[in-house]
């Protein structure tokens, strides 16, 4: 593999636009397994629809205005990234089995292997990763 294919898009908070990030999200990493022969569990492709989602779901409450998706494969990971315009930096809450909703950035941190938060000069960007090889069965 010569360069690391990537995929994304750009939203401005309109309604479906989770929908959307997750649709680019399963089309993206079936493009990656038909075109570079890598091999995509489902298991996968449903962990990274559920990081995708929960990311783009918190721009979407909490950042109003744009919110930017980047997928990229590494040689062992799928690289997500997150940009939106909040600078508030997100927490994972201690957990509490009565609560409803807010477990999204505790969804994130189970699943993927680094979480790396970052001020930007306007909002913040988050970048995480999932294995290629967890879940292949």
């Amino acid at each position: 593999m010569t360069r690391a294919p990537r995929g994304g898009a750009a939203f401005d908070g309109e309604p479906g636009m989770i929908a959307a990030a997750r649709r680019l999200t399963r089309e993206f990493l079936t493009r990656v397994q038909g075109e570079y022969g890598v091999p995509v569990s489902s298991r996968l492709v449903g962990d990274t629809q559920l990081v995708v989602s929960e990311l783009v779901t918190n721009a979407s409450k909490y950042a109003p205005g744009p919110c930017l998706l980047d997928l990229q494969l590494l040689p062992d990971a799928v690289e997500i990234t997150v940009w939106d315009s909040a600078s508030a930096l997100p927490i994972a809450r201690a957990a509490e089995p009565g609560r409803i909703g807010q477990h999204g950035i505790e969804i994130v941190l189970a699943l993927c292997e680094g979480f790396d938060v970052r001020r930007e000069p306007v909002g913040k960007r988050i970048k995480v990763r999932l294995a290629l090889t967890d879940g292949l069965h």
